[in-house]
């Protein structure tokens, strides 16, 4: 596998050469001053990319192109934005950059109510707590009907817990929910997030799902004209969240979405926090099954809770089988490389990282992406992926 990083580009407080050091070969970048929707210009990638060369590394993949809200409801401008998407993975494909991961996640973006939930060796993990997220939804937000989507038990919960709260908490609680985490497509105030939720809650789980599969009958042929692999990242977290349609969020959903559009140039992001979050996902079923069609990997870990809450563990001691979902992705290695195919690696990271040591001090670290907590993480994979390839080739001869 290849080890990457993702790096936010020339303005990251964590520099090529710090992630040179930490091991890593590729990088996880996207265009970041660019605006959702607009064109990616052949120029500004191939200016990213010669930063990243010159500093030794590889970009391997872009994470990402986001998608627009538009073509999400199909609504607007979104043939417009559609056409822009298209040409701007033709020249990422120009450009040499042959694998984009993307989301079509609506409104709210990867989603945690604490981002500094502290741990008992006292670093801190970023956490989605249901009976916050509740309180935000019910008694904060005030969505229509929202109490209707959760449990007694939870609401009684949630309610005990927003009266508890004092206005700072809650706006922290309101920040961390819908102002954008990084990565993410952007950030919303109180009365536009109520508006753009009921947009796609009267599209419906089918009707919303249709529109992603319409949006990849567009995409996919201009990515194939150029060998670009596409590999949508699952919903974070795959469970509904203010009633809105969730369509990544399971096996029989990636399935769905590979049958639709049955080309090569059709791929998953096989993000293990995510998918594992849920424990009815079999993540080692998910690589076995879905392998050919895996073109990156986020290799992260949860705590799950029975009401749906989580946080993110240390990369190797949490509810997923880290090391059996590692061993089946270098089985699906070794299945290409004896076919015959180029490129056999799959790139990963360590996706998300506890904060930890002197970056506990540091203002300016972006939640889930310090450098001691993903390097730590990067390191334990390492010493995985090394000894699953040691013990395969042991096997082989």
């Amino acid at each position: 596998m290849q080890e990457t990083w993702r790096w936010f580009g020339p303005n990251d407080s964590i520099s090529l050469q710090k992630i040179a050091q930490a091991g890593a070969t590729g990088i996880v970048s996207s265009l970041h001053h660019v605006p959702t929707g607009a064109l990616w210009q052949l120029e500004e990638i191939e200016a990213q990319k010669k930063i990243i060369e010159d500093a030794g590394l590889e970009w391997s993949v872009i994470e990402s192109i986001p998608v627009h809200n538009d073509i999400k409801t199909r609504t607007g401008n979104f043939q417009e934005y559609i056409e822009n998407y298209k040409q701007s993975v033709i020249n990422a494909g120009k450009a040499g950059v042959k694998t984009i991961c993307y989301n079509f996640m609506p409104v709210v973006d990867w989603t945690r109510t604490n981002l500094s939930y502290r741990l008992p060796n006292a670093s801190q993990a970023l956490r989605f707590e249901m009976t916050d997220f509740a309180a935000y939804d019910v008694y904060l937000l005030r969505r229509e009907n929202a109490a209707a989507d959760y449990s007694e038990e939870v609401l009684n919960r949630a309610k005990a817990r927003f009266d508890a709260m004092d206005e700072t908490e809650k706006d922290l609680l309101e920040k961390n929910i819908i102002a954008g985490l990084p990565g993410g497509e952007g950030s919303y105030t109180r009365d536009t997030v109520r508006e753009a939720i009921q947009q796609f809650i009267d599209l419906g789980t089918e009707g919303f799902r249709n529109h992603m599969f319409e949006f990849l009958r567009e995409i996919i042929p201009a990515a194939e004209s150029m060998g670009v692999k596409m590999c949508i990242h699952p919903d974070d977290p795959p469970f509904s969240l203010f009633g809105l349609p969730r369509v990544v969020s399971t096996a029989d959903d990636a399935r769905k979405l590979l049958n639709a559009v049955p080309s090569p140039s059709n791929g998953l992001t096989l993000c293990a926090g995510s998918y594992g979050a849920r424990g009815d996902n079999d993540l080692v079923g998910m690589a076995k099954e879905f392998g050919d069609r895996i073109y990156f990997v986020h290799l992260r870990n949860v705590k799950r809770e029975p009401d749906g809450s989580f946080y993110e563990a240390d990369h190797l001691d949490g509810d997923n089988d880290m090391v059996g979902l590692v061993n089946a992705l270098l089985c699906e290695e070794r299945r290409r490389h004896a076919a015959g195919e180029t490129n056999c690696a799959i790139p990963m990271r360590p996706d998300h990282g506890h904060l930890m040591a002197d970056e506990l001090n540091l203002p300016d670290v972006k939640p889930g992406y310090s450098y001691t907590g993903r390097m730590k993480g990067l390191a334990e994979l390492r010493g995985v992926i090394h000894a699953l390839e040691v013990l395969q080739r042991q096997n082989a001869l």
